[in-house]
């Protein structure tokens, strides 16, 4: 597994698939994931539309460099922010969304690439959102999946899926993998896969088990506040996908987001929650291939 340095003290693992001769579209994955939740035959269907595709680890995740120098008692940083505390809360998280955005941005440095459409899920569609924000010169499209603008009245989780998001997962594998099973609880209806979760929580845990690395990252979501503003100068193009089962960031984030971004495309796909079923790949594949056409001049 290819491991790159983007900033001191900060290394970055990766994969890639297709030819690099192609377009590139760097997916950044969301909050607690490894780039492995970006399947490896989706990441090859799409490199076969013609694509130089490259998955990779956010910081604190995976492969990639961890904070463990900077623990996060969650206790402390939620009774923080709740009370207002900002500052308390600040000094707790040593770093931001931006940073992670820094992070994608050195790693299409590290790889000679100037340019990429980039593709964000979740937490990633944040980290993607704040790219594109900061450095619009180097993204050639956006597209933010499953995600929201920052705002607290927009994109909200069902308490349901809250509880299950904010719970405690066990730490030996076995109770690792089944408890995976709680996470239907924001997957598709229709198409929602026990075994499919199951199989991705193992191959998370033999990869890469830390959990440490959640909380910080969860305080670099909360910390870095509303990016309404900016997105509504935003001049990157802009597709935004959203699946109508989310329970875990409402559709109404993805609704705000397209609102947002002038001329921003908006799809919303029945049977999707916040996931990406095989069965719904070819629809939003198709949208990909669409939305990062026309341009082969990118690097």
């Amino acid at each position: 597994m290819p491991i790159v340095d983007v900033s001191s003290g900060v290394s970055i693992a990766y994969e890639s698939f297709g030819d690099p001769r192609d377009v590139p579209v760097l997916l950044v994955m969301g909050f607690g994931a490894q780039m492995i939740a970006w399947h490896e035959d989706f990441c090859r269907a799409l490199a076969n539309r013609g694509r130089h595709v490259i998955r990779y680890d956010n910081r604190d995740c995976g492969l990639s460099t961890k904070f463990d120098d900077h623990p996060v008692d969650m206790g402390r940083f939620i009774a923080a922010v709740s009370s207002g505390d900002i500052s308390s809360a600040l000094a707790m998280v040593p770093y931001r969304l931006q940073d992670m955005a820094d992070d994608g941005l050195g790693l299409l440095t590290a790889l000679g690439i100037d340019r990429a459409h980039v593709v964000g899920a979740s937490m990633g569609g944040m980290i993607a959102q704040t790219m594109a924000i900061t450095r619009p010169e180097r993204v050639l499209t956006l597209t933010s999946m499953m995600s929201s603008t920052g705002e607290s009245e927009y994109g909200q989780p069902s308490p349901e899926a809250r509880a299950v998001l904010f719970g405690p997962r066990p730490g030996d594998r076995d109770g690792y993998v089944a408890a995976a099973d709680r996470d239907l609880v924001w997957a598709s209806k229709r198409y929602g896969d026990p075994a499919v979760l199951r199989e991705l929580a193992a191959d998370g845990y033999d990869r890469a088990y830390h959990p440490a690395g959640v909380g910080r990252q969860l305080g670099a979501m909360i910390l870095s506040g509303s990016r309404a503003d900016a997105l509504r100068e935003l001049q990157v193009p802009t597709l935004v996908i959203h699946g109508l089962d989310d329970t875990l960031i409402d559709p109404s984030g993805g609704r705000r987001t397209a609102d947002l971004v002038p001329g921003a495309e908006l799809l919303l796909i029945p049977d999707m929650g916040h996931d990406r079923p095989r069965e719904l790949w070819p629809e939003i594949i198709d949208a990909l291939e669409a939305h990062t056409r026309g341009s082969a001049d990118a690097r």
